[in-house]
């Protein structure tokens, strides 16, 4: 009730584009749209069985990685798995959901941790385990550096609790799959047998968008 009387004096602008939207919703309906619109993406990383991205990083998406990000919109990340979660094939959910760890020093300026938030709820949503097994040392800022320097210095991940037999790593963005291979090292080095990640959105340079047809052909 109060919620709709405070809507009546500022009513709710939606995250991505910041025209009005409806109460107790953080995006409009063109931007739900927009982002439920787009094709998967996927993506071939080094020592992942499947990479599987919600959408490629370009508009309503990369808006809302930016809001939840830089923006400190931290509730942006239910809706970032609400998309995964609805548009993920279901063989790739299985196992146990594994964050991909943030830079320590990055973790300590926003004060919260985005793939964390988004793995977190994707969990309660599909009912999986959530394990929180990988810690990522200081390194190189991978923000602004050309593809052939993330590639060639991908950072240190490594595992600081038991891990699961099959793991399903979440980020926010893949962008060269540099950390998600460095976190497939160190699962598949402390005992995990199988390694899929899921992402929000995916930007490279030779993505592939297949549709749901496309990938059953």
């Amino acid at each position: 009730m109060l919620e709709d009387l405070l809507a009546l004096i500022a009513p709710p602008a939606c995250a991505v584009c910041g025209d009005g939207c409806e109460v107790r919703c953080r995006l409009c309906e063109r931007c739900e749209r927009a982002l439920r619109g787009q094709a998967p993406v996927w993506s071939a990383v080094p020592g992942i069985e499947e990479t599987w991205s919600a959408a490629p990083y370009d508009g309503a998406a990369r808006e809302l990685v930016g809001a939840l990000k830089f923006r400190a919109r931290v509730g942006l990340a239910d809706n970032a798995a609400s998309l995964i979660a609805g548009r993920v094939p279901c063989d790739l959910l299985g196992g146990a959901i594994v964050p991909v760890p943030a830079a320590p020093a990055r973790h300590r300026r926003r004060g919260f941790d985005a793939a964390e938030a988004i793995a977190a709820s994707l969990a309660k949503r599909t009912g999986l385990a959530l394990s929180p097994c990988l810690s990522r040392t200081q390194s190189a800022r991978q923000v602004g550096r050309r593809r052939s320097e993330r590639l060639a210095d991908p950072p240190s991940v490594r595992a600081v609790s038991p891990v699961p037999p099959r793991a399903v790593l979440v980020d926010d963005v893949m962008t060269t799959g540099a950390t998600l291979a460095a976190c497939s090292v160190a699962l598949r080095g402390a005992g995990s047998s199988q390694v899929v990640a899921v992402t929000l959105a995916a930007s490279m340079p030779s993505r592939k968008r297949l549709g749901a047809k496309a990938r059953a052909a």
